[in-house]
């Protein structure tokens, strides 16, 4: 699934360890996001859109990516 992930910590100068500090998870989850190699459980996708302020949409593109 293609995110915003990585675009939304670096524009919020946050480090990825911060990031996970903020919604609960580790850095290495985090990078998993970020690289595509893991898709976040849906209150972890709800907890980054809150953080973010934004909808679980707008960070994470559902449209173009294939169910796993």
């Amino acid at each position: 699934m293609v995110n915003k992930v990585k675009e939304l910590r670096e524009r919020a100068g946050l480090t990825q360890k911060e990031l996970g500090e903020r919604v609960g998870v580790s850095r290495q989850a985090i990078n998993a996001i970020e690289t595509g190699k893991f898709d976040p459980s849906v209150w972890l996708a709800y907890d980054l859109a809150k953080y973010f302020d934004l909808a679980i949409e707008e960070i994470f593109d559902f449209e173009g990516s294939v169910r796993k």
